[in-house]
């Protein structure tokens, strides 16, 4: 069996810095991407959209010479901080270099020290001006400084909080607001994106797609360990049912494909799962374990939208004429070898040396 794609935009995925970066690059054109939305969370964030030493400019070429000069798209969001202002907005996206903005919940995950509460940006005036400049807002959709058991707790945890209280607030006050709700792992948030209007969408990880909090804390396989954490079968399932529905047009793929050369360390777990070079192989993966049958055609359909359409037509994207081809075939899974050591993949660490599907070269 075998699945022609067009090849696919990855709209969310950490490439970092430094060395290993052209080996991160290589792994996503190594899977058929044609373009990268790249997280602005680097150390010192993308909070500049240009004329700075470190904006999304400088980043940009920082992308490019280290190999994404094959990319036809290149999104770097403005990283949100409390210096951030309307003006930086207004002439960001009236000189064709801001496309989206991220927010990140302080604190709430891999380089998130330097983000603000969500209401600083409606005070300061800056979702207001977005809106008006039709800038995407990237949102990180938890509640930051909860307890514990409210964080994850058997009635609530903290996406399921920021569903519930704070976006249906936030699109009452910017109804027109385009919102990305970036990496979603439960059945409430997959539910208020569908019930929302079309300038809200989603993204959806192969790793929540294909596993449970279960899978991660059975022998803790840390390499799991991802922020928004990974949830119960009824949220997975609501995934699945997002993603592989045949009227969906709101749902895409965005891996937050996040490389460490150290995940578990002296201070706890570096959050986020690498599935560089292996995301598309993966998806298939969850559609099929979903019950698609990716022999036929109305599956492959639903799974090229997912993975190829959707996405580019949210951000206004060409989606490319050059193609990529998926083969029903076993590959083997090994560390990714950089520049600043080995990465491992995903399924190695979850103890899988093979997954079912590979890309044709």
């Amino acid at each position: 069996m075998k699945i022609e794609l067009p090849k696919w935009y990855d709209l969310h995925v950490h490439l970092r810095q430094g060395d290993a970066m052209e080996d991160f690059i290589k792994a996503q054109i190594a899977m058929g991407c044609a373009g990268v939305l790249a997280m602005p969370n680097t150390d010192p964030p993308i909070a500049k959209v240009s004329d700075d030493d470190w904006s999304i400019e400088a980043y940009t070429d920082v992308i490019k010479a280290a190999g994404g000069n094959a990319f036809s798209e290149i999104i770097v969001p403005l990283y949100l901080t409390s210096d951030t202002t309307p003006e930086m907005i207004k002439d960001g996206a009236a000189g064709g270099v801001l496309k989206a903005c991220k927010y990140y919940p302080p604190h709430g995950t891999t380089g998130a020290q330097s983000a603000a509460p969500l209401e600083t940006y409606v005070e300061s005036g800056v979702f207001a001006a977005m809106e008006e400049a039709g800038v995407v807002l990237c949102v990180h959709g938890e509640e930051h400084g909860l307890s514990g058991e409210k964080y994850f707790g058997h009635e609530s945890n903290a996406e399921e909080a920021f569903y519930n209280d704070y976006m249906p607030w936030l699109i009452d006050k910017f109804p027109k607001l385009k919102i990305v709700c970036e990496h979603i792992t439960t059945k409430v948030a997959a539910d208020f994106v569908k019930q929302a209007s079309t300038n809200i969408a989603a993204s959806i990880t192969p790793q929540h797609l294909l596993y449970t909090v279960g899978d991660m804390v059975k022998g803790f396989k840390y390499h799991l360990y991802c922020l928004p954490l990974v949830k119960f079968d009824r949220d997975r399932q609501a995934l699945r049912d997002a993603a592989t529905s045949e009227n969906n047009t709101k749902f895409f793929a965005g891996t937050d494909s996040a490389p460490h050369t150290t995940k578990a360390t002296d201070c706890g777990c570096a959050a986020g799962c690498f599935t560089g070079g292996i995301a598309p192989q993966l998806y298939a993966q969850g559609f099929e374990e979903a019950g698609l049958d990716l022999t036929d055609s109305a599956a492959q359909e639903a799974f090229k939208r997912f993975l190829c359409i959707n996405g580019a037509a949210f951000y206004g994207l060409n989606v490319p004429k050059e193609t990529f081809t998926m083969v029903k075939e076993e590959q083997a899974i090994v560390p990714l070898e950089t520049a600043n050591g080995p990465v491992t993949p995903l399924p190695l660490g979850m103890g899988q040396s093979t997954i079912p599907w590979s890309i044709k070269a």
